[in-house]
Parts: C-alpha cells; sequence; structure tokens
C-alpha cells in the first residue's frame, strides 16, 4: 500500500485526487502553517507537490512566485528525499513554454521552453532544480497541463461559466482556433499511472482532442441547457480588444495545442474521459454549487 503526502491543502485538483485516485492512503499538508523542513515524512512513500501560486496577477509582486512556486518546492524536494520518500511528483504548467508562435509547430514534452512571465519563469526553474535532485532512490515525475477544468474549477474557465450561464448572447461565434484541456478527472488518471509505473522524467497531461472556444461555449450551454447565439465579433472591435486586453483575447481567440504521444505510450494510457464528458460534469458540478 502506497502512502501518499499531497503539500497545499483543500486545492482544486487535491480535492479531486483524493476523491477519485485508486490510492486511498492519501493525506494533504498545509505548507502555509508547516515548514518544510519540519515535515514529518516518515512512512510517506509519494510526495504530490500542489502547493503553488498558480495565476498571473500584476497584484503579486514577482519575487513572491519564485518563493512560492521555486524555492518552496525545492525545499519540500529536499526535505522528502532526506527523509527517504521515494517519488516526487510535480504539477507543473504549459506556462513553462512560454508563448506560442502562430503556426509554429505544436508543442510536445521535449520542445524547448522560453517562459516569458514569473509564474511560467518560476515554475520552470522548479522543474530544472527538482530535475538535478533526481537519483536512483528518488525519481522526479514533472507533469505540465494546460488549463484543467472540472468540479470546483475557478478563475479564468469559472469566469467563462458565469458568462454563458448569465448571456445568451455572445461574441464567440465562428473562432477556429485549437485549445488543449485537462479534465481533472483525466489528470487524476495521469498521476495515478505515474505512481503505478514510478515514471520519470516530463510528461503531458490533458484530454485527447483540442477544442475551439466556440465548441467549449457550446458544450457549456448544452449541458446548461440553454439556447445560446454566437456572433462572429468584428475585425475592428477585435483590434481594440486585444490591444486593450491582450492576455484575455489571447485565451479567447488564440491556439495552444499540444502532442503528448510520448506521454501516453510510455505511461501506457488514454484518459478515460472526453471532453465533452468532463464538461458535462463540470456543468453539473457548477449547478450544483
Amino acid at each position: 500500500m502506497k502512502r501518499i503526502l499531497i503539500t497545499g491543502s483543500d486545492s482544486f485538483v487535491g480535492k479531486n485526487f483524493i476523491h477519485y485516485s485508486k490510492y486511498r492512503d492519501v493525506n494533504e499538508i498545509s505548507l502555509i502553517v508547516n515548514k518544510p523542513e519540519d515535515i514529518n515524512f516518515e512512512g510517506i512513500d509519494i510526495v504530490v507537490h500542489l502547493a503553488a501560486i498558480v495565476h498571473q496577477s500584476k497584484q503579486i509582486p514577482e519575487n513572491e512566485y519564485f518563493k512560492i512556486n521555486r524555492d518552496l518546492c525545492l525545499r519540500v524536494a529536499k526535505s522528502a528525499k532526506k527523509s527517504g520518500v521515494k517519488q516526487f511528483v510535480f504539477l507543473s504548467t504549459f506556462k513553462v513554454y512560454g508563448n506560442i508562435i502562430p503556426n509554429s509547430e505544436v508543442l510536445e514534452e521535449n520542445s524547448p521552453c522560453f517562459p516569458t512571465d514569473s509564474y511560467g519563469k518560476s515554475k520552470h526553474e522548479a522543474e530544472l532544480g527538482l530535475s538535478q535532485m533526481e537519483d536512483t532512490g528518488f525519481t522526479v515525475s514533472i507533469i505540465r497541463t494546460p488549463l484543467v477544468y472540472g468540479d470546483g474549477v475557478k478563475a479564468n474557465m469559472l469566469s467563462l461559466l458565469k458568462l454563458v450561464d448569465k448571456f445568451p448572447i455572445l461574441p464567440l461565434g465562428k473562432i477556429n482556433n485549437n485549445r488543449s484541456y485537462t479534465f481533472v478527472e483525466n489528470l487524476v488518471g495521469f498521476i495515478d499511472k505515474i505512481i503505478e509505473k514510478k515514471a520519470s522524467g516530463i510528461f503531458i497531461a490533458m484530454d485527447e482532442n483540442p477544442l475551439s472556444t466556440t465548441e467549449l461555449v457550446r458544450c457549456i450551454a448544452k449541458n446548461f441547457g440553454k439556447r445560446i447565439y454566437l456572433f462572429k465579433m468584428p475585425g475592428f472591435l477585435m483590434k481594440i480588444g486585444t490591444s486593450l486586453f491582450p492576455g484575455l483575447f489571447n485565451r479567447l481567440y488564440g491556439s495552444f495545442e499540444f502532442d503528448n504521444r510520448k506521454t501516453l505510450e510510455v505511461l501506457d494510457f488514454r484518459p478515460p474521459f472526453t471532453s465533452e464528458d468532463g464538461i458535462k460534469k463540470m456543468v453539473i458540478a457548477y449547478m450544483k454549487r
């Protein structure tokens, strides 16, 4: 029986992992009230490190990202390794790749990383530090994901749910982009498989097929049981919006697509849920809340 410790209590991914993982001996610990050096890792086989500042915000000082996402992570790993923990699973992000260049190659596990913001840079530096700590007695497993959604989702996806729930007419029609997403229960399946195989290296966890923003919105509306009218935003408004809100418009209209065939081959795994399955479960959970 593997004993697993999640660092970062009451997190979106952590709560879903505890609920859906095939591993039942799972506990979580807060790094707000516990220093890494004071954690009792006795009897723990695997650490799943989820504690992080997870979204880029101008209100958070740049050094705070590195303090939490890099330094705190490496302190936890160092303490865990010293105490005899055998595997360290680190949840990273697609942000380590940086900004996607239109019409460029689809990104995969070994694509070069050029992070552009503090969130992506701090996560990438944590990856590099963890890789240097790995040896035959300490396996490091790094999981990169695009946007994770599901029961309890926050931030951008929650905002989109609220938007579709409240407005029957939206300027999100005829968007021909491709964006990869990760249903949280699929992510739990990836983590389970990585633990089962004690797999080392970098993995991309995501749903099998990308979606356009228009497809995503239509699927959300369908599961709300709502009729929605989507129209194409006029070109001049696109230019104004892109100039004023480049991050928002890139998320809605740009592509961000990955190829994780190497991950699937190494793990011998296929995500058990389609994006349509995941969106349905997310919307049902949202309506219950």
